[in-house]
C-alpha cells in the first residue's frame, strides 16, 4: 500500500480529528436510545423530560431509575394498545390534561405554560396522558366483564365497612422502607415484585426484600377480619381473588403489597340492623301438590327477585309483592324464614289465607344500616376499579416478562 501524500494528510488528519470530537457528542445525542422495548426505543430526551416532569411533580426516589422503569412501561402498554387499534383522540387528551391539572387547582392551558417554565415540553405531557388513556381502555376492554361486582359482594362490602365482621383474609405482606438510602434499592425490587405468579415466590420475595417481622414466616400474616384494615386498603384486598397482589400501597415510611391467600366468610359478631329487600308472589292451592310444582318450577326459572316479574307477566300485580323493609319491622314468620337466608335463595314454608295461598319467599338482598345514605354506584365503582388496578398490574407484568428488553 502506497504512503499517503502529505496534501491528502492535511486532509484527512483534521476530518479525523474532528470527528474523534464529536463521537461522544453523538453517543449522547438527545435521540440516542437509553432503552429497546421490543421493535420501540426509548431515548434520551424522553428518559430526561420524564425526570424533569417527575421532579416537578415531587415524586419521591431514584428518579432516573423510576423515570425509565414507566417509559419502558409506556412503550409496552402503547404496543399492546396498537394490536387492537386503540388510540387516545386530541379531545380525550385534552380533557385528560384537564383532570390532571385540575388536581393543582389549574386549567389545561394555565398547566402546560408553567410546566414548560419548569423545563417540561407540552408534548411530554400530551405523551403521559394519551399513553394513560389507551392503557385505561384497554384494561376496561380485556378484563372489564371480569371485573363487575355483584349486589351481593357490594352487600358484603357494605357489612365489612359497618365494621360487623362478615369476612376475615389471610394475606402476606412485603414492606418496603421509603426512607431515602433505600430509595435506590427499592426502585430496583419493584419491577421484580411486579412479575410475581404464585404463593411460593412471593413468600421467597418476602423472605427476602421485606423489611416486615413477617419476613421471617415468609410474609404470611394470621386470619384477620376485613374491618380491622385501614379504609385505603380494605377494597383493594376485597377486589382481590386467592393469588393475586395489590398494587404498591403508600402508608407511612413504606410501601406495602398485600397477597391474597384465602378469604372465608365468618358469622358477625356484633349486633347490626339491616335493611331486608324480599319478595313474595303467591300461588293459589296452598301447599297442595300442584300448588308445591308450581313454586318448584318458578325456583328453576329465576335467580333474582327481578326475575319474578317475568314470571308474573300477564298475572293479576298483586300477586308479587316486592318490599324493602328495615329487619325490625318485618313480620314475624317472613323475618324468621329470611335470617337463614342468602339473596336468592326461596322458602316455600310459609302460607296465607288459612293455607290456601302458598307464599313463595325469596330474600333480594339485605343492606346494614350505617346511619349515614350509601351510594350503592360509589361502592361499585370503588370495587371495578380496584379490581381493574389488580389486572393491570398482572398484564404489565406479564408485558415485561414476555418483551425483549435490552438497556445499553
Amino acid at each position: 500500500m502506497k504512503p499517503l501524500s502529505r496534501a491528502l494528510l492535511l486532509i484527512v488528519l483534521p476530518v479525523a480529528a474532528l470527528l474523534s470530537a464529536l463521537a461522544p457528542a453523538a453517543a449522547q445525542s438527545p435521540f440516542s436510545p437509553v432503552a429497546y422495548v421490543n421493535d420501540g426505543v426509548v431515548t434520551r430526551f424522553e428518559l430526561e423530560q420524564r425526570i424533569r416532569f417527575l421532579e416537578v411533580l415531587g415524586t419521591p426516589g431514584d428518579l432516573r431509575n423510576e423515570a425509565l422503569d414507566r417509559l419502558i412501561d409506556d412503550r409496552l402498554q402503547s404496543q399492546a394498545a396498537a394490536q387492537f387499534n386503540l388510540t387516545a383522540s386530541d379531545e380525550e387528551i385534552a380533557q385528560g390534561i384537564e383532570e390532571f391539572a385540575s388536581r393543582a387547582n389549574l386549567t389545561g392551558e394555565q398547566f402546560l405554560v408553567e410546566i414548560a417554565r419548569a423545563g417540561v415540553s407540552q408534548q411530554t405531557v400530551r405523551d403521559f396522558v394519551a399513553s394513560g388513556i389507551v392503557w385505561r381502555e384497554l384494561i376496561r376492554g380485556l378484563f372489564g366483564p371480569r371485573a363487575q361486582v355483584t349486589e351481593a359482594e357490594i352487600d358484603r362490602a357494605l357489612a365489612y365497612s359497618s365494621g360487623s365482621g362478615g369476612v376475615r383474609v389471610l394475606l402476606s405482606e412485603i414492606v418496603l422502607p421509603t426512607a431515602p438510602e433505600f430509595q435506590e434499592q427499592v426502585a430496583q425490587i419493584l419491577p421484580q415484585l411486579r412479575q410475581i405468579r404464585s404463593v411460593s415466590e412471593f413468600s421467597a420475595a418476602a423472605s427476602q426484600f421485606s423489611a416486615a417481622p413477617s419476613r421471617a414466616n415468609g410474609g404470611r400474616l394470621k386470619w384477620r377480619s376485613i374491618s380491622s384494615l385501614p379504609p385505603q386498603i380494605a377494597p383493594q384486598i376485597l377486589a382481590l381473588r386467592p393469588g393475586e397482589i395489590t398494587d404498591p400501597i403508600q402508608v407511612p415510611n413504606a410501601l406495602v403489597l398485600f397477597q391474597l391467600r384465602d378469604k372465608q366468610e365468618v358469622s358477625a359478631t356484633t349486633s347490626q340492623n339491616y335493611t331486608v329487600e324480599f319478595a313474595q308472589y303467591f300461588i293459589a292451592g296452598g301447599r297442595s301438590e300442584e300448588g308445591l310444582r308450581q313454586a318448584s318450577r318458578i325456583r328453576n326459572e329465576v335467580d333474582t327477585c327481578d326475575d319474578l316479574y317475568g314470571v308474573n307477566k300477564g298475572k293479576a300485580e298483586d300477586a308479587l309483592r316486592i318490599e324493602t323493609l328495615p329487619e325490625a319491622q318485618l313480620p314475624a314468620d317472613i323475618r324468621r324464614e329470611l335470617d337463614d337466608m342468602d339473596p336468592g335463595e326461596v322458602s316455600t314454608s310459609l302460607t296465607r289465607n288459612n293455607g290456601q295461598t302458598l307464599v313463595f319467599l325469596m330474600l333480594c338482598g339485605r343492606t346494614p344500616d350505617l346511619g349515614e345514605e350509601v351510594n350503592r354506584g360509589d361502592i361499585r365503582r370503588e370495587l371495578v376499579n380496584a379490581r381493574l388496578v389488580s389486572y393491570a398490574a398482572s398484564y404489565i407484568a406479564q408485558l415485561r416478562s414476555d418483551a425483549v428488553i435490552r438497556i445499553p
